[in-house]
């Protein structure tokens, strides 16, 4: 779990909003689309490796990988999100 100090400071270097920890059921719903091999990143490309960790912006449509405690906040690497993208997946 990132330390609550250093989340106070990070944003996203998109849209400047701050950041959260993204929920363990969206996170286990967005694994889904992994395991489907339906998720890409900004970058296009297919995920292939689960999130343990990630960082969803207020709004809900960018999230960032959390790797080996570190969040990755590069804009290629963001998960760009419809809303209806988790809601649309089974709990």
């Amino acid at each position: 779990m990132m330390e609550r100090g250093l989340l106070q400071i990070l944003c996203c270097p998109v849209t400047r909003s701050p950041l959260e920890p993204l929920p363990e059921r969206d996170l286990y719903r967005l694994n889904q689309l992994v395991a489907e091999r339906k998720l890409k990143n900004r970058d296009d490309q297919v995920l292939a490796e689960p999130l343990t960790e990630a960082l969803v912006t207020k709004s809900g449509k960018l999230i960032y990988p959390i790797r080996d405690g570190i969040p990755v906040l590069l804009e290629d690497q963001a998960i760009a999100l419809v809303a209806s993208t988790l809601a649309a997946l089974p709990t």
